[in-house]
C-alpha cells in the first residue's frame, strides 16, 4: 500500500516564499534596458506596455525553474508501506471428517440441496476469513487421518484447499477420530503460540479403534493443546443421495430430482464432549446450517488475542522530475532569451 507522498528535506521548501519577494522586488527596480534613449520622451509611448515586455515572460520562466529546483533539493519520496505479522500468539488446527456419511443431506433445504460436508466447507471458510492474523491448518480424516495443510497464514491457499475437499479420496467407510486427534496433537505440540486449539467436526463415532478418542485427549492436555468438538447432523434416519459409483455424481430420476435413499446416522456425542472437557474445550451440536455457523461464530469470538505488527516502508525518490522540469526550463529560458526574446545589443 502507499504510505503517500514525503518530503525528505521538508524545511527547503521554506525558500519557495522567497520567490514571490523575488518577483516583487524585480517588479520595483525595473527591467534591464534593451535600448537607451537620449530623451524620455522618446519612449514615453512605449512606457505603457511595460508589462508585457518580453524580458516579464523570461522571468517568469527562471522563477518556475527555481521553485522546480527548491522542490528536487526537498527530495520528494513516494512510500510503500506493508505490515507483517509478528506474533498473533494462536494457532489453530481444523479437523474435518470427511467419512461416507457426510454425504447424508439433512443439513439442506428447498432451495440448497446439499451435502453435510458442503455445508461445513462453507462454514469453516467464513471462519478463517475471519482470522487473517492466525495461522491455521488443516487435517481431513475418514478410516484415517490426512494432513490437508499444515499451520500457514496463506489463507488464499487455504481456502482453495478447503474448496477442493471430497468424499472419497481417503477411505469412507471408517471414522478415526482417536487417530485425527493424535495427528493435531503432534502437529501443535512443539509449537509456541500462547493459546493452540483444535476444532474437531465429525457426524459419526470412532469405528476404527486404533488410538482411543479419550486418551488421544489425555496426550493432548498434557501438551496443553485446546479441543472444540461439534457433531455435526441429525441422529436418526437421514437422506442420503444415491451415487454414480463410476462418477461419483448424484443419480436423479426421470423428472432430474436427486434419488435419496434413508439411512441411519448416530453421533458419540459422550465421547466428544469428554474430549472437549479433558482439553478445557467445549462440546457443540449442530443438526442446520444456522447452527453450525453459529457455533464458528461463537468460537470465534472465545479465541481473540493480540497481534503484534512490524510496519515497514520503502520509498521511491521522485528528486529527478523536477529536476529535470527546473532544467529544462532553464534551458528554455536561455533560448528564448537568445532568440526570439533576444535583446538588442
Amino acid at each position: 500500500m502507499n504510505t503517500g507522498l514525503q518530503f525528505n528535506n521538508p524545511e527547503l521548501l521554506w525558500l519557495l516564499a522567497l520567490l514571490p519577494v523575488l518577483a516583487l522586488l524585480r517588479g520595483r527596480r525595473g527591467k534591464q534596458a534593451a535600448v537607451v534613449f537620449s530623451s524620455v520622451e522618446l519612449a514615453k509611448h512605449v512606457s505603457g506596455k511595460a508589462r508585457i515586455r518580453a524580458g516579464a515572460f523570461l522571468y517568469f520562466l527562471r522563477l518556475l525553474a527555481l521553485a522546480a529546483l527548491i522542490v528536487a533539493l526537498a527530495r520528494p519520496q513516494m512510500g510503500k508501506g506493508h505490515a507483517e505479522v509478528e506474533s498473533s500468539g494462536i494457532d489453530i488446527m481444523l479437523a474435518v471428517d470427511v467419512s461416507g456419511s457426510m454425504m447424508a443431506m439433512d443439513f439442506a433445504e428447498k432451495d440448497d440441496l446439499v451435502t453435510r460436508l458442503d455445508i461445513v466447507k462453507r462454514t469453516i471458510s467464513e471462519f478463517i476469513q475471519q482470522r487473517p492474523n492466525d495461522r491455521i491448518g488443516l487435517i481431513a480424516f475418514a478410516k484415517e487421518p490426512f494432513l490437508v495443510s499444515p499451520l500457514t497464514l496463506n489463507h488464499e491457499w487455504l481456502l482453495k484447499l478447503v474448496d477442493d475437499l471430497s468424499i472419497g479420496r481417503i477411505d469412507e467407510s471408517a471414522t478415526a477420530i482417536g487417530p485425527a486427534i493424535g495427528m493435531a496433537s503432534n502437529r501443535m505440540r512443539d509449537l509456541k503460540a500462547k493459546s493452540r486449539i483444535v476444532i474437531l467436526l465429525t457426524d459419526g463415532e470412532d469405528t476404527v479403534g486404533k488410538i482411543p478418542p479419550v486418551a488421544a485427549a489425555e496426550a493432548a492436555k498434557a501438551f496443553n493443546i485446546k479441543f472444540y468438538t461439534i457433531a455435526a447432523g441429525k441422529s436418526g434416519n437421514v437422506p442420503m443421495p444415491q451415487l454414480n459409483p463410476y462418477t461419483r455424481e448424484f443419480e436423479r430420476n426421470r423428472a432430474g430430482d436427486i434419488i435419496v435413499r434413508y439411512t441411519q446416522s448416530s453421533i458419540d456425542e459422550e465421547t466428544l464432549s469428554e474430549v472437549a472437557e479433558i482439553t478445557g474445550g467445549k462440546f457443540y451440536r449442530a443438526t442446520n446450517q444456522d447452527e453450525l455457523r453459529g457455533i464458528y461464530d461463537e468460537i470465534d469470538k472465545q479465541e481473540k488475542t493480540e497481534v503484534k505488527l512490524k510496519h515497514y516502508a520503502t520509498y521511491d525518490e521522485l528528486f529527478l522530475w523536477p529536476a529535470l522540469c527546473g532544467l529544462g526550463l532553464i534551458a528554455l529560458e536561455q533560448l528564448l532569451g537568445n532568440t526570439r526574446f533576444k535583446r538588442l545589443p
